[in-house]
């Protein structure tokens, strides 16, 4: 009897190490991956010319629709790609692809014409969705990250439990973020924060190019970047 507990003392933390460890390595990929640090200059070059209680609004609903997104891709992403016909590399080039347009929106400004009807100036709830939570958030690389890390064929789900609570967190504390931004605003201005949106934009389309491309070389089974 003796031996049986002691083996199972000994048993018990390895296996806590195990799933502890499994939870570390998935918030720290999901965090690179969302990025909240880098998503703080776009949000606070889209949101400057907005008030405080607009822009807590703006950081509340941009985060709880990123978070619906990742989980609707962790649940159903892979099942839904797979019914299409649809492979992970195309769906890595057509996220780059988008990713890049809109970095080239944010560093030449918005082209549509003033007089056009249909351009109307976005609301800061539009804007919460897009682009503050898809692509900034929840952008194709999130996406094609969590459907990687809970492959239904790979894992089991608890390690999806494990990668669906690391987004949880990781939005939590990119939300807690996006409320101090006011604060920065304040001090580098409406013009400081265009300067570091155009900044950015340019950040992103390189980061864009380099999804594209990986997806290019992995479709073509050339080297990596």
């Amino acid at each position: 009897m003796a031996w049986v507990q002691a083996r199972g003392q000994v048993g018990a933390p390895c296996m806590f190490d195990s799933i502890f460890g499994d939870f570390i390595n998935d918030f720290v990929t999901i965090w690179i991956i969302i990025d909240p640090i880098g998503a703080l200059p776009i949000f606070i070059a889209l949101t400057a010319g907005f008030d405080a209680t607009t822009r807590h609004r703006m950081a509340l609903l941009s985060t709880v629709v990123s978070f619906i997104v990742l989980i609707i891709f962790i649940s159903v992403g892979q099942i839904i790609l797979t019914a299409l016909g649809v492979s992970l590399t195309s769906f890595e080039i057509a996220g780059g692809i988008i990713l890049f347009l809109f970095s080239v929106q944010m560093v030449l400004g918005e082209s549509r014409k003033a007089s056009d009807p249909d351009s109307a100036r976005e609301t800061p709830m539009q804007l919460a969705i897009y682009p503050l939570a898809i692509p900034n958030l929840a952008g194709p690389g999130a996406m094609l990250t969590v459907i990687l890390r809970t492959d239904n064929t790979k894992v089991n789900f608890l390690e999806q439990a494990h990668t669906a609570t690391a987004v949880l967190l990781v939005l939590i504390i990119a939300y807690v973020m996006l409320l101090c931004a006011g604060g920065i605003t304040r001090v580098i201005g409406v013009g400081g924060a265009n300067v570091l949106k155009r900044i950015m934009g340019m950040i992103i389309a390189a980061y864009a190019v380099n999804l594209t491309l990986a997806g290019i070389a992995a479709w073509l089974h050339l080297p990596g970047l």
